[in-house]
């Protein structure tokens, strides 16, 4: 039988969907193999490692260690690539995310192995298994396929549907002692910038704004909307270098790669470096007062105004749409 390693990635005590797919695409790659979690941190992770059970994993190994209290890829390195050692998996997965992308390379320089970044999709075609990712900014797909060696993938959040969770599921949860040492990096003190509420890269529903919101207060109106909607907000690299908004909120080649169900781009004109990172949403909504703007192109839906009358009227409509839900 073989067996893939699952590395999961927890945020402010609270495992990231991204973990959760992991499994769904390891049981892609091979539906029969062991599929072995990985959880690190400094304490209280036996939850997080039932959740990874739950979710499909068949056992989960815990690292607990001061040196894994906040991310370094020196700690984090030395832990997987213990663990790697001692396990021997025939694959690796991990989330396409600011972690796996830092994380992953140099685990793979380390295995001389090879890693396929940023699969969108896994398909079995005639026996080999192929991975899937945009290339060009997502104007073309190359498919991959690995020949030799360890199967080493990122994926890309909100794009591989993870599992039913099941609670009835057991696994064994053992935890590994590792001596990390050496390491030249120490994390005093974390400063988030990121918005509050729902994390950008693994929402379900965006509401990005652009240079069309006008100032810092205009993004106000975008908060509001998404409030309603359960969603994050985003924003082009315009509205961040216009200092609207902070440059953690920026999407597009430059910045985070979004795919939710649902993106509401207000004020955005429709630049290429933008659109590399959400012209795969689901469904793509559109507010300019300029019919000629490029993100009508990419757009499902368009709404041609002034979105500061468009955006409280949709604001209303959800609001007495939602009351109506909940009445």
């Amino acid at each position: 039988m073989s067996k893939i390693l699952v590395i999961a990635e927890g945020k402010d005590g609270v495992l990231r969907n991204v973990s959760f797919e992991a499994i769904a695409a390891a049981k892609q790659i091979d539906h029969d193999a062991e599929i072995v979690g990985v959880v690190l941190g400094k304490e209280q992770l036996e939850e997080q490692a039932e959740q990874l059970v739950h979710y499909g994993a068949d056992r989960v190994i815990v690292v607990q260690h001061e040196e894994l209290k906040a991310y370094t890829s020196e700690g984090y390195g030395q832990a997987v690539l213990s663990i790697i050692s001692e396990e021997a998996p025939d694959g690796i997965v991990m989330g396409h995310t600011s972690i796996g992308k830092d994380l992953t390379p140099k685990i793979a320089t380390k295995l001389d192995t090879g890693l396929v970044s940023d699969v969108i999709e896994i398909q079995q075609n005639e026996g080999r298994t192929e991975f899937i990712r945009p290339i060009y900014s997502g104007k073309a797909f190359e498919r991959k396929t690995i020949t030799d060696g360890i199967t080493f993938v990122t994926i890309r959040p909100n794009n591989i549907a993870a599992l039913e969770p099941d609670t009835s599921r057991n696994g064994e949860i053992t935890t590994k002692d590792i001596d990390i040492k050496n390491i030249r990096t120490i994390v005093k003190e974390v400063v988030r910038k990121a918005s509050e509420g729902v994390d950008l890269s693994e929402a379900k529903v965006v509401v990005a704004g652009g240079r069309g919101v006008k100032s810092e207060g205009g993004f106000k109106e975008l908060y509001e909307l998404a409030d309603v909607l359960g969603a994050a907000v985003g924003a082009s690299r315009g509205a961040c270098d216009a200092g609207y908004c902070d440059y953690s909120l920026q999407i597009g080649q430059t910045g985070k790669v979004v795919t939710p169900d649902l993106y509401i781009a207000v004020g955005i004109s429709g630049a290429i470096q933008h659109l590399a990172g959400m012209s795969h949403s689901k469904v793509i909504v559109a507010i300019n007062k300029d019919p000629e703007s490029n993100i009508f192109a990419v757009a499902d839906y368009g709404i041609v105004g002034d979105l500061f009358e468009v955006l409280p009227l949709l604001v209303e409509e959800f609001k007495a749409l939602k009351n109506t839900v909940n009445a």
